[in-house]
């Protein structure tokens, strides 16, 4: 299944979360904040939105960091996605 955002959402995945820390301390899933850097799966078109022209400034594949509690959790073809609005995401990781 592919999903097509509208207006000026963005669908990511969550990167991997790190399982140990610089110490070599291994931690339980238990104890791992979800990670808030992921990589663009798919960006809608942008247009106007309330009253506003939007141009999207990421694509996909782009890595990116975003707001802890935004956007809506979704699962299709058993991964799990997020969608949100581009206004969530803080910036676009340059390598």
């Amino acid at each position: 299944m592919k999903i097509r955002p509208l207006g000026d959402r963005v669908v990511i995945k969550r990167l991997e979360a790190e399982e140990t820390t610089k110490s070599g301390i291994v931690l339980p899933s238990s104890a791992k904040e979800k990670p808030q850097m992921a990589e663009v799966v798919a960006v809608g078109p942008g247009g106007v939105v309330d009253g506003k022209e939007i141009q999207m400034q990421v694509k996909t594949g782009d890595k990116v960091f975003f707001s802890k509690y935004s956007g809506t959790e979704i699962k299709v073809d058993n991964e799990e996605l997020l969608i949100l609005r581009q206004d969530d995401i803080l910036g676009i990781v340059e390598e």
